[in-house]
């Protein structure tokens, strides 16, 4: 099964917020991808904000505590989507990684982040749906 992987720097917040929703998403249209999430200065847990919202839904929040991304990991991932990480040399040659630059801090607006992280979801869904 294809694994897309998100990223942010903290691996704590919108990273997590985009592989619960996409895992979700992509259950209900029926698309066989899995989703897994990770850091670049991982902080030493999720965001109780964002872990309350997605337990509140009712969505399951993909990973206990957040970690580190691995060279191995960027270079099996499927897709890569990147919300503000800087790589550098543990990016592979040739890594395609789509940019998610937009997404606000989930701790100036859980909400906003969560609307602009869903609106990148549907696009990126359609196009694995084609």
């Amino acid at each position: 099964m294809p694994t897309l992987l998100f990223l942010c720097p903290h691996g704590a917040a919108k990273s997590v917020l985009a592989a619960a929703y996409f895992q979700r998403l992509a259950h209900q249209r029926g698309l066989a991808w899995q989703a897994t999430c990770a850091g670049t200065e991982p902080d030493e847990a999720v965001s109780p904000m964002v872990r309350q919202v997605l337990e509140t839904e009712g969505v399951k929040v993909p990973l206990s505590a957040p970690r580190h991304v691995t060279r191995e990991e960027l270079q099996t991932a499927a897709g890569i989507v990147s919300m503000g990480c800087d790589l550098g040399a543990l990016l592979p040659p040739g890594a395609r990684v789509e940019q998610w630059d937009d997404v606000p801090p989930v701790s100036a607006d859980l909400f906003a982040a969560r609307a602009v992280i869903r609106a990148h979801l549907e696009r990126l869904l359609d196009e694995l749906a084609r």
